[in-house]
C-alpha cells in the first residue's frame, strides 16, 4: 500500500462530531470532579448543557438536513454517512445525558444540604411556604401565563426554539366528540402552557431560617396549574421543550444589502425545523410522548427523555446567585494584571515604540487593548483606526472608542463580521451604530467570515507616520477576555505595519491578494505557510534527528494538516498537540502516529489561544493565530497567523506552551482508539495545573523575568523542564 492511500484510511481519523462530544464529555468530567469546588461543578454541568444545544441546532441540523435530501457521501475522513454519524450521534449523546443528570441528582444536589441550600420541588415545601409560593403564583405568574387549548378550531401551535413548555392533559367532563387524534390517545383535553421566559425560573422560597431553598419556575406553575383549568380535572402535566435547526441560510450572491438579507433570516431562526424533543420524566405520558413526535415529526431517537428538570443552563442564574452572595463558595475572583512596562499610567503608544508588548489573557488584564483603542480616539495625532470585530461584549468600550474617534474626526473603517453565529443580531446592532457616528462599516467579503482579529492605528508624530498594530487569537470582547485564554501582541513593527496596511486594503476595497512580509492570511495562505513550517521541520530532523513541534489550539479537522502531521510523524519528528476540543487525528498508532501526543485541557478557563512552535534545530519559530487547523478556517475565513519575533516574549510563551506539557491535573490524552483519559501523575511528582500555575508565574513576573519565579516548591521542576529544551537545542 502506498502512503498517500495508507494515511487515507478511515481508521487513522477521528469522526469530527463524535470528536466534538468527547470534548463536551470533559467539560461533563469537570462537573462530576471532586476536586473542583461543589459550586464550579453545577457551572459546569450549565456550561455542558449550553454546548448540546448549540451542537444540535447547527451540527446535527446540518447531518439532519444531509439525509432529508438523500445526501449519503460518507464523511471524507472517518468514512461515515450522515445517517451514521446521527445514529453515533443518538447513541454517544444518549449516554452523556444520562450521566449528566445521575451527576445532578446524586453527585451535586445531596451536597448542597451541607451549605444549608437546596433546590427542591413544591411538594417538598412546608404549608405554610407553599402558601407564601401560591400569592407569589397568584399574582406574579398567573397573569403572565396563557394557557393554548388544542381542538378543531385551535390548532397544534408552533414552539419557539429552546422554550420550556408544559403539555397539560385534562379530563373530558363533556361527551365531547372530535376526530382529532389526540382525543382518542388521551380520552380527553389537551393544552399547552409556556413557561414564561420573562419571570426568572429560579425562585427562592422565603424561609424563616438561615437555610435557602430555591424551586423551579415550571414546578410551580405545574403545581398550581388547575388554576388556569377550573372546573376540570387535570389528569398529567409534562414538560417538554423542542431544539430547533438555528444555522442561517445566507444567500450572498446577488444581496444588495448583505445586512438586510441578515435581518431577514434572523426573524426565521426562532422557526426552523425541530431536530431535538426533549422530555422531563421519569413519569410522562406515553401517548403525549407519541403525539407530540408525530405532531413535531421528530423520530424516538432523536426523543430525550431525562430523569430532572430540562435544560440544566438555568444553574448559570444560581451560580451567579451564590456568587453575589456566597463568594467562598466559588473559586476565588482572579484578579488580572496589568502588564508590568504599562504600570503607573505609561502611555501605551510610548511604551509599543520601544518593544513589543505581549498580552495573555485573562492573566494580563484587557485594558491594555480598551486603552489601545480609546487613546487613538482622543490623540490629536492619530489620523485612523482600522480594526475588524467578530464578536465584542453588550457594553463594548471599544465600540465607544471607536464612535468617538469618529466623532473627534479620525477616520474609522470598521470591519464588523454579520455572519457570527449567534452574534449575528448583535453585530447588526452595532454596525448601525458605528455607521450613524460616521465610521466607514464594511460586512467582510462574499462568501468568507472575516474571523482575523486586527487593529492598526496610523499616527503622524513629528512630519512622520506611525503604525501601531495590534493582533489577537481571541475577540475584541471584554467580558470573554475574563474567562477564555488568549494571545495579544501590540507592535510597531514596521514590516508588520505595512503588512496590516495592506490586509485592510485588500478587505476593504478591489485590490489583488497583497503579499505579506511577516503575515500569513487566510483563505489557504496559512494552511501552505503551514505546510511550509512542516516540511521545514522534517528536513532539519532528516539533517539532525531533532524535530520537534508543539502545536497548539481549539481545534484539528483539516485532513491535508492532518496527513502532513502523519507524514512528519513517521519521519520520526516529536510533535505534541494541545487541543482543547475536536481533534480528527489519532495519534500513537503504531507505523503512522506513535510520535504524536495529544492532550486536551479543560479546566477553569476555556483554552481559546492558537499558538505554534516549531524548534527548527534551535532557529526557534512561534506563530500565534486567530484561526484553527480546521478547513473552515483554512479555506472559508479571512485569518491572520502572525509571528513573535522578540526573543524574550517568544522565550515567555515557550514556557506557558511548557506548563500546558507538563499539567497533570486538568490535562487528558487521547490514546489510538479516539479516547481521552486524565493523565495520571508520578507518585512522587508535583501536581501542576498548567492554568494556575501560568496565573502565578504572571502575577509574580517584572520584565523580562522567567518562569523560575514561580513559588519555591516549583521552581526545580521547572527548571527541569527548561533543562529539558536546552538538551535539545544541542542536540
Amino acid at each position: 500500500m502506498d502512503q498517500n492511500r495508507k494515511l487515507n484510511d478511515p481508521v487513522l481519523f477521528n469522526n469530527r462530531e463524535i470528536s466534538w462530544l468527547a470534548f463536551n464529555q470533559r467539560v461533563l468530567e469537570e462537573a462530576m470532579d471532586e476536586r473542583n469546588l461543589l459550586i464550579e461543578r453545577f457551572k459546569f454541568l450549565a456550561i455542558f448543557s449550553a454546548n448540546l444545544d448549540e451542537f444540535f441546532m447547527v451540527r446535527v441540523a446540518g447531518l439532519t438536513d444531509q439525509v432529508k435530501v438523500g445526501f449519503k457521501k460518507p464523511d471524507n475522513k472517518s468514512g461515515l454517512t450522515p445517517k451514521q454519524q446521527l445514529s453515533s450521534i443518538g447513541q454517544k449523546t444518549k449516554e452523556l445525558v444520562e450521566k449528566q443528570y445521575y451527576t445532578y441528582n446524586e453527585n451535586l444536589l445531596p451536597y448542597l444540604n451541607e451549605l444549608d441550600i437546596a433546590i427542591t420541588s413544591v411538594n417538598q415545601l412546608s404549608d405554610s411556604q407553599k402558601t407564601q409560593m401560591e400569592k407569589f403564583f397568584d399574582e406574579e405568574i398567573f397573569p403572565v401565563l396563557t394557557p393554548r387549548a388544542i381542538d378543531n378550531y385551535r390548532p397544534f401551535p408552533q414552539f419557539l426554539n429552546k422554550s420550556l413548555n408544559l403539555a397539560i392533559i385534562i379530563d373530558d367532563h363533556d361527551d365531547y366528540d372530535s376526530n382529532e387524534e389526540q382525543f382518542k390517545l388521551f380520552k380527553g383535553k389537551m393544552a399547552i402552557v409556556q413557561v414564561p421566559g420573562v419571570i426568572d425560573r429560579l425562585v427562592e422560597v422565603p424561609s424563616s431560617s438561615t437555610n435557602k431553598i430555591f424551586i423551579l419556575l415550571e414546578d410551580l406553575i405545574s403545581f398550581f396549574i388547575r388554576k388556569l383549568f377550573s372546573g376540570y380535572k387535570i389528569k398529567s402535566v409534562t414538560p417538554f421543550r423542542i431544539t430547533r435547526n438555528a444555522d442561517l441560510t445566507i444567500h450572498e450572491d446577488g444581496a444588495a444589502d448583505l445586512l438586510s438579507v441578515i435581518e431577514e433570516e434572523l426573524k426565521k431562526r426562532k422557526w426552523g425545523a425541530e431536530i431535538r424533543l426533549e422530555i422531563q420524566g421519569p413519569h410522562y405520558d406515553e401517548n403525549l410522548l407519541l403525539y407530540l413526535q408525530k405532531r413535531l415529526e421528530i423520530h424516538r431517537g432523536d426523543t430525550y427523555i431525562v430523569d430532572g428538570p430540562l435544560d440544566l443552563t438555568y444553574l448559570f442564574s444560581f451560580y451567579k446567585w451564590i456568587e453575589n452572595h456566597y463568594e467562598s463558595l466559588v473559586d476565588k475572583p482572579m484578579t488580572p494584571l496589568l502588564n508590568p512596562e504599562l504600570a503607573g499610567g505609561k502611555d501605551i503608544f510610548t511604551v509599543a515604540l520601544n518593544q513589543d508588548i505581549l498580552l495573555h489573557h485573562p492573566y494580563n488584564s484587557f485594558e491594555p487593548v480598551n486603552d489601545f483603542v480609546s487613546r487613538a480616539a482622543t490623540d490629536p495625532s492619530v489620523l485612523a483606526i482600522k480594526q475588524t470585530l467578530y464578536r465584542v461584549s453588550r457594553d463594548s468600550t471599544i465600540i465607544k472608542s471607536l464612535k468617538q474617534a469618529a466623532i473627534n474626526g479620525k477616520q474609522v473603517t470598521v470591519l464588523v463580521e454579520l455572519k457570527a453565529r449567534f452574534d449575528e443580531e448583535n453585530n447588526v446592532s452595532w454596525a448601525k451604530e458605528l455607521e450613524k457616528e460616521g465610521c466607514h462599516v464594511i460586512y467582510g467579503m462574499t462568501h468568507l467570515k472575516t474571523h482575523s482579529k486586527i487593529t492598526m492605528v496610523v499616527r503622524k508624530k513629528k512630519g512622520r507616520i506611525e503604525r501601531f498594530v495590534h493582533l489577537g487569537t481571541g475577540n475584541y470582547n471584554g467580558a470573554t477576555a475574563k474567562l477564555y485564554t488568549d494571545i495579544g501582541l501590540i507592535t510597531t513593527n514596521e514590516k508588520i505595519g505595512v503588512d496590516a496596511t495592506n490586509f485592510f486594503n485588500y478587505i476593504s476595497g478591489y485590490s489583488e491578494k497583497p503579499k505579506y512580509h511577516h503575515l500569513s492570511v487566510a483563505p489557504f495562505d496559512i494552511r501552505e505557510e503551514f505546510i511550509r513550517l512542516i516540511d521545514q521541520e522534517m528536513m532539519h530532523h532528516k539533517l539532525h534527528k531533532n524535530g520537534h513541534m508543539i502545536l497548539k489550539m481549539n481545534s484539528l479537522t483539516d485532513d491535508v494538516l492532518i496527513k502532513k502531521f502523519y507524514e512528519a510523524s513517521i519521519l520520526g519528528v516529536k510533535i505534541e498537540l494541545i487541543i482543547r476540543g475536536i481533534c480528527c487525528l489519532r495519534p500513537g498508532i503504531e507505523g503512522v502516529s506513535e510520535n504524536i501526543k495529544v492532550r486536551s485541557i479543560v479546566g477553569r478557563f476555556l483554552e481559546h489561544s492558537r499558538i505554534f512552535y516549531f524548534f527548527h534545530n534551535g532557529e526557534e519559530r512561534l506563530y500565534c493565530s486567530s484561526a484553527d487547523m480546521m478547513t473552515r478556517n483554512m479555506e472559508m475565513r479571512i485569518e491572520i497567523l502572525f509571528p513573535v519575533l522578540d526573543k524574550v516574549l517568544k522565550q515567555k510563551v515557550k514556557e506557558w506552551l511548557l506548563l500546558y506539557l507538563a499539567d497533570n491535573v486538568k490535562a487528558r490524552e487521547q490514546d489510538e482508539e479516539g479516547n481521552y483519559y486524565y493523565v495520571k501523575p508520578d507518585r512522587d511528582s508535583l501536581l501542576i495545573n498548567s492554568q494556575l500555575e501560568i496565573k502565578e508565574a504572571i502575577d509574580r513576573s517584572a520584565p523580562n523575568t522567567n518562569i523560575s519565579k514561580l513559588n519555591p516548591e516549583h521552581s526545580l521542576f521547572i527548571r527541569f523542564l527548561l533543562n529539558l529544551m536546552k538538551i535539545a537545542k544541542t542536540k
